[in-house]
């Protein structure tokens, strides 16, 4: 495996090559990787010159009081950067450096159900935001009453689907019930699907015979453009079945797009199930379904719990992880799969 420096290296001498932009989206992918590259060289650079810092602190902090609180501190801080760059490390896998596409769908609960995924999606989107990654809802399809039947999420930004990966499964919430007059207990499920995206077909060979492109109006909130043009997409991928849709633009290209990257995201993740399940068979495992497990349930009544199954972390303050605060259970299930990772390698 290739050093950073000489991926860097590598990347450099073939953007300067003849033809290199002619096939805009891969040099895109490519030096938005040299971004991503350098941007792990500048933070080794700088976690070492912190720690030569600090080397210097500690021996002028021998017989300074203030000096050597300050020392603390700033190691502390260090600690912290160390943990981060070590665990953006280990996001090593083919797709872990993506943007990722997030599917929220309500499951059982009615009504409920409907609003959780709602919740679900306000909360994913604010984790993007304070992870500094850029959200966006590419479709969502209305509940009846409250809440939405689905939504699709685009996160784009450094290792977003390494970490986003974390969220697939299926999500819990009990709490007492707005839409129950008699205010009881409900139970309500919701189901995210963590898919990467890729920039073009490079990977994926998709030909227009494979497809079938309808339009029609949009429904829901949009108003006059909404309700007078057929301005959302749906798109049938012909040889698998496979049907995307894509409404919340304001043009039919816009819509188009979105669901063209949906798709390319829908048909990599049936290879990769496909290419995980042929593992299994050679190596005669026994492969779980991924993604109807429970993984992490969020209790609202009769006291306050977010408890994540799969690491067996639980924290108190339920309105700060529906506020986007899900690191430390991201965080938790990632140590978790390199523990693993490494103890059987």
């Amino acid at each position: 495996m290739p050093t950073v420096e000489q991926e860097i290296a590598a990347i450099e001498a073939e953007s300067g090559e003849p033809g290199f932009w002619d096939d805009a989206r891969a040099a895109q992918a490519h030096m938005r990787r040299l971004g991503e590259l350098r941007g792990e060289v500048t933070a080794w650079q700088r976690l070492t010159a912190q720690v030569e810092d600090l080397l210097v602190m500690e021996e002028l902090a021998a017989d300074d009081d203030e000096l050597a609180a300050e020392l603390a501190r700033e190691s502390a801080t260090l600690e912290e950067g160390v943990a981060q760059f070590e665990l953006d490390s280990t996001l090593s896998g083919p797709y872990d450096a993506s943007d990722a596409i997030l599917v929220v769908h309500s499951g059982e609960g009615g009504v409920d159900a409907q609003d959780w995924a709602e919740m679900l999606s306000r909360m994913y989107v604010r984790w993007a935001e304070r992870r500094g990654l850029k959200a966006e809802i590419l479709d969502t399809s209305d509940g009846e009453e409250a809440g939405i039947k689905n939504a699709v999420i685009e996160i784009r930004g450094p290792r977003a689907y390494g970490y986003a990966k974390a969220e697939a499964g299926s999500h819990r919430l009990v709490r007492l019930s707005p839409f129950d007059a008699a205010h009881r207990r409900h139970t309500a499920f919701a189901l995210v699907e963590v898919l990467p995206e890729i920039e073009g077909d490079h990977e994926i060979a998709i030909t227009d015979d494979d497809l079938r492109i309808d339009t029609y109006r949009s429904s829901g909130a949009g108003g006059q453009h909404v309700n007078k043009t057929s301005s959302a997409v749906r798109i049938t991928h012909l040889p698998t079945g496979i049907v995307v849709t894509c409404q919340n633009e304001r043009s039919q290209l816009q819509n188009r797009e979105s669901a063209m990257k949906i798709l390319r995201a829908r048909l990599l993740e049936r290879k990769m199930l496909e290419e995980a399940d042929e593992r299994s068979r050679i190596k005669g495992e026994h492969t779980a379904a991924g993604f109807g497990n429970r993984i992490r349930s969020y209790v609202l009544h009769p006291y306050t719990q977010v408890t994540d199954h799969r690491t067996d972390l639980s924290i108190g303050d339920t309105q700060a992880v529906l506020d986007g605060g899900i690191d430390p259970f991201i965080e938790a299930y990632l140590h978790q799969q390199l523990s693993a990772r490494t103890s059987g390698e």
